[in-house]
């Protein structure tokens, strides 16, 4: 039986670093309409929710036809975990199997990146799964190496072990699974059956400044227009 699978996208109001991030322009469109165009355009979802808590998008989701829900307020401030927002949208949409966070913060996820996300999460019948992008780089934690060796010969990056990083791009959950750990410990972001999926390092790339809006924008400037290297031309005299 086929799985129905219901997209969130999740919209806050109250961002800290950057005011109402999601409604920030983007080469013309706000941030938001990125996720929403991606999500339309995959067709893997059977229901597409634009989840905020605040009225300011309901307009939004009126414009690119998908559904709107306005979030308890208990739900809006910073101090709420992933965990109990999904909880609450399951519960609000319960007659699906499948739940996926498609983050607005990352404009560069396009409708070919959520296909593959979503198809990789059923061929391996998790029941968890959240982005990363992997980096060769020398990692250290609490002045332990994480990749590679202090003692030995200090390693090329090219030759390391890559460390994964959470992009949060996407989060998807089966929801028995998500609502069995969430009423035991109110926690279900990691149940059952996880794994991470990779996404290329510059689909990674998330807005949470104005410094990483304008980087963005100009990513999709440069996507556009297959952009040359220049090389300083060096003169050598006799």
């Amino acid at each position: 039986m086929k799985k129905k699978i219901i997209a969130m996208i999740p919209a806050r109001a109250g961002s800290q670093r950057l005011k109402l991030k999601n409604l920030a322009i983007i080469n013309g469109k706000p941030l938001v309409y990125y996720a929403i165009k991606a999500a339309k355009k995959s067709k893997v979802f059977d229901k597409i929710v634009l989840n905020s808590d605040s009225d300011l998008f309901r307009p939004i989701s009126k414009r690119y036809n998908i559904d709107f829900y306005l979030r308890p307020k208990r739900m809006g401030n910073s101090q709420i975990k992933s965990d109990d927002v999904v909880n609450d949208f399951i519960e609000k949409y319960p007659n699906f199997d499948i739940v996926a966070w498609v983050n607005p913060i990352a404009p560069l996820q396009d409708e070919h990146d959520l296909k593959k996300i979503v198809g990789y999460f059923l061929k391996k019948k998790l029941d968890s799964l959240i982005t990363t992008e992997k980096k060769q780089i020398h990692t250290i934690y609490k002045n332990k190496s994480i990749n590679f060796s202090k003692n030995g010969k200090f390693e090329k990056t090219q030759d390391l072990n890559p460390v994964e990083l959470f992009s949060y791009t996407v989060m998807m959950w089966g929801v028995k699974k998500f609502k069995k750990k969430f009423e035991k410990s109110k926690s279900g972001i990691f149940c059952g059956k996880f794994s991470t999926f990779h996404l290329n390092n510059y689909k990674s790339l998330i807005v949470k400044t104005i410094f990483d809006l304008k980087l963005i924008e100009k990513v999709m400037q440069m996507k556009n227009s297959k952009p040359k290297a220049r090389y300083e031309k060096i003169y050598f005299k006799k």
